[in-house]
C-alpha cells in the first residue's frame, strides 16, 4: 500500500473540506396573495394564505411571529 511522503496539516484538510461545504440560500417564491418572498409550499406568514385559501388568521396569531 503506497504511504504519502509527508502528512498533510490539519489546516490543509479543512480549507479542502471547507469549500465544498459552501451554503446555499434557499430559493424564494412570491405569494400571490401580498407578493411579499416566501418559502416554497409552505404558508405565507405575512397574510397567512396558502394555494388560494386562508389557513392562518394572522391577526389572532401575530404575537407569534415577532420576526415579520
Amino acid at each position: 500500500m503506497a504511504v504519502p511522503y509527508r502528512r498533510k496539516p490539519k489546516s490543509k484538510s479543512r480549507i479542502r473540506r471547507s469549500a465544498n461545504a459552501k451554503f446555499e440560500l434557499p430559493n424564494l417564491s412570491i405569494c400571490p396573495n401580498c407578493g411579499t418572498k416566501k418559502l416554497p409550499h409552505r404558508v405565507c406568514l405575512k397574510c397567512g394564505y396558502y394555494k388560494d385559501r386562508v389557513i392562518i388568521d394572522v391577526e389572532k396569531f401575530e404575537h407569534r411571529f415577532k420576526f415579520i
